[in-house]
């Protein structure tokens, strides 16, 4: 892969990939008649200095941008009604959603409910809110700054409710981004403990995805391709970072996030909610759960673990040879290795078990998880 090159391609969502590539922004809006965009961020985002030079180019051609940087580190309701608020206040005719998943998830709702005007969980898929959504999307435009959710190609988003905690999931096809400013210059300053958790998570969209039941071959072909870039350059990403791997991780995550419309499954569900109850890191949450989760996975599934095995270079093939290996680069990128040391007791085992048993990736498993497994694996990684 050139590095230096600035690439074009749709996979539906037209993506501009490569070093640079958001330096674009103000013209694409002018070249689209737009003039006023909401950027939505999270409020690490907003204070690094990458995001103030977005904002100023975008001010330098005249252009009218509002931030919107309100956001939990994991979205609740009220975030996006806030959104809403301050992009007809300020006459928004735009949205750029510029972030991690946080970010995303919450200029991706906010874009939902600026023309439709139901309650905002009524348009929760899980109970056929699809069908409510009837009006135009504004103008909405993505840019990653992790290599983790994959969040900028795709159609949902992942918003809590302010007192339960239980997340919904809003999706439409009108949902995807019209465009995505995919540039691994935005990543090259993350800390490694981000960088390490949001590449595995990344890399645990991927395998879930590929283990998932149902029939798409397009998507598990994407999904083993993540996996091999994922894992050839998420070590060096996170130890000693250059140009290639954070670009090669940044693809990666993509393919991710377009994998997982074929489905995703325990591990998403063990992690939910371990960010809804103790506010972890989702993609830290993943990466503490995969090893276990994957185990669980393995009856009937030994062909798929060999060909992930294969995928990714490994000696031993066995679907123990996957979660060994796992495990190493788990070590090797400094990723904890229990619940424990994330403020994770016995009391909390019930609860997240009872989230977890109702979460809505865990159908799409290719073994039946039930409340006792979720308990005992919870109990396991203590």
């Amino acid at each position: 892969m050139d590095t230096c090159q600035i690439y074009s391609f749709s996979f539906p969502t037209d993506v501009r990939f490569g070093a640079g590539a958001v330096k674009e922004l103000s013209a694409y809006l002018k070249s689209n008649n737009l003039s006023a965009p909401l950027v939505a961020t999270d409020s690490n985002v907003a204070d690094l200095e990458f995001f103030k030079s977005v904002i100023e180019d975008l001010k330098n051609a005249n252009l009218n941008p509002t931030v919107f940087s309100d956001i939990h580190p994991n979205p609740v309701k009220s975030d996006v009604i806030l959104g809403i608020e301050q992009y007809e206040a300020a006459s928004c005719d735009s949205i750029i959603g510029i972030g991690g998943g946080a970010g995303m998830d919450v200029a991706r709702a906010i874009a939902l409910g600026v023309n439709n005007k139901r309650d905002l969980f009524d348009y929760d898929d899980l109970i056929g809110g699809e069908k409510y959504v009837t009006e135009p999307i504004p103008h909405f435009i993505t840019i990653p700054t992790t290599a983790g959710t994959g969040s900028e190609v795709g159609r949902s988003a992942i918003i809590s409710e302010d007192e339960t905690k239980k997340k919904r999931i809003l999706f439409h096809p009108t949902l995807l981004a019209k465009m995505v400013f995919a540039d691994p210059e935005l990543t090259y300053d993350l800390p490694a403990k981000i960088t390490a958790a949001t590449g595995m998570d990344a890399l645990t969209h991927n395998m879930e995805a590929y283990l998932a039941k149902g029939f798409n071959p397009l998507c598990e072909g994407i999904a083993l391709e993540g996996m091999r870039l994922i894992k050839e350059s998420l070590e060096t990403a996170v130890n000693k970072p250059d140009e290639e791997s954070r670009a090669k991780m940044l693809i990666g995550s993509l393919m991710g996030a377009i994998a997982f419309q074929k489905g995703l499954g325990i591990v998403h569900s063990l992690a939910h909610p371990l960010s809804s109850l103790v506010d972890m890191h989702h993609g830290l949450a993943n990466a503490i759960c995969i090893s276990k989760g994957l185990e669980f996975n393995i009856p009937g599934q030994e062909r798929k673990f060999k060909k992930m095995a294969q995928v990714m270079s490994l000696e031993d093939q066995s679907p123990e040879g996957v979660i060994n290996a796992l495990n190493e680069l788990k070590s090797a990128i400094g990723i904890p290795e229990d619940l424990g040391s994330q403020g994770v007791t016995s009391a909390h085992i019930e609860e997240l078990s009872d989230l977890a048993i109702d979460d809505f990736c865990h159908p799409n498993n290719p073994i039946e998880v039930k409340r006792d497994d979720f308990k005992r694996i919870y109990e396991s990684l203590l």
